[in-house]
């Protein structure tokens, strides 16, 4: 059996090597975690998603979680653009303290594919493009439960919606393919990230304050007790959220995926609801079809936080 193959993407043709490797190991008895898949699956997956995914992920510098062994084997974080990677991938040079780092930008279905090949399970996106660096356009607050109890989340995740409502902010709702959701909120990339951040943050607080059994800032997890974290630490410069659609290194290789505000009442709805199975299906239904790519200005939302919760 050969250990490369070729999938076309477009006008590029990219090489998988070792298609045959697992890269999630199945316990051999069924669906679900019991599942295994290769990395020709990831490929596969990573094809047949791109016209979903690409739109969340154009123009933005990455950070690259990769397992080339697979999930039970090292993981490393590259922010990093290898010399080696072809150089009709999309790279850009970033400020850091004490010199640059030259991130990946994936825009277009080869890309993709090319990281598929790298083992690259995970993508983690900046919430500002590389031409607007210092300009945020999403804002994310990340809900992660206490422990396994996904009610929880549900609950943590319609209060945020409602707020957000109040505030005339439309948002999207993702599972993490991990533990809890995100609630993504576009909008007009007409403030730094100071001010986004702040103003995620007295979100967070107006919800925790009316819901102080059930919610918490506590950044450290011993003050946090039972209760779920509306994390907000995201909104910053240089920090990134997993990208819609984007497969999670944990066994049955779930997706981080888009839904609608309806499907949270689902009663098989969880963390791990959707995985690289059945997450093309689900990206299909356009969840997302009511938040528009582009949103608002923050300065109206601001106003009507303070009127409403001042």
């Amino acid at each position: 059996m050969s250990s490369t193959r070729t999938v076309r993407a477009g006008r590029r043709t990219v090489e998988v090597h070792r298609p045959d490797k697992v890269l999630f190991p199945g316990a051999g008895d069924g669906d679900g975690e019991g599942k295994e898949y290769t990395k020709a699956d990831l490929v596969a997956y990573y094809r047949s998603v791109a016209p979903f995914m690409l739109p969340h992920l154009r123009g933005r510098p990455l950070m690259l979680e990769r397992h080339p062994d697979g999930v039970d084997g090292p993981r490393f974080m590259q922010k990093n653009t290898p010399e080696h990677y072809p150089d009709w991938i999309h790279r850009v040079e970033l400020p850091k303290e004490g010199g640059t780092v030259c991130h990946t930008v994936c825009d277009d279905t080869a890309t993709l594919l090319y990281l598929a090949d790298q083992a690259c399970l995970t993508l983690h996106r900046w919430l500002s493009r590389a031409d607007r660096l210092q300009r945020p356009d999403r804002v994310v607050f990340d809900l992660d439960p206490a422990d396994d109890d996904f009610g929880q989340v549900r609950e943590a995740a319609r209060l945020t919606g409602e707020l957000l409502d109040e505030l005339r902010l439309p948002s999207g709702l993702m599972t993490t393919g991990s533990r809890g959701l995100h609630v993504v909120v576009p909008i007009s990339g007409d403030h730094d990230f100071d001010e986004v951040r702040e103003f995620a943050r007295d979100v967070a607080d107006v919800l925790a304050a009316a819901h102080p059994g059930l919610l918490t800032t506590a950044a450290r997890k011993k003050d946090r007790g039972d209760r779920l974290y509306l994390d907000v630490q995201r909104n910053a410069y240089a920090q990134t959220a997993v990208a819609p659609f984007t497969v999670r290194a944990l066994p049955g290789a779930p997706v981080a995926t888009p839904l609608s505000w309806g499907q949270l009442d689902d009663p098989d709805l969880n963390a791990r609801r959707w995985t690289v199975a059945d997450a093309v299906d689900q990206a299909r239904t356009d969840p997302w079809a009511d938040v528009p790519p582009r949103g608002r200005s923050l300065a109206r939302a601001r106003r009507r936080l303070d009127d409403l919760h001042g």
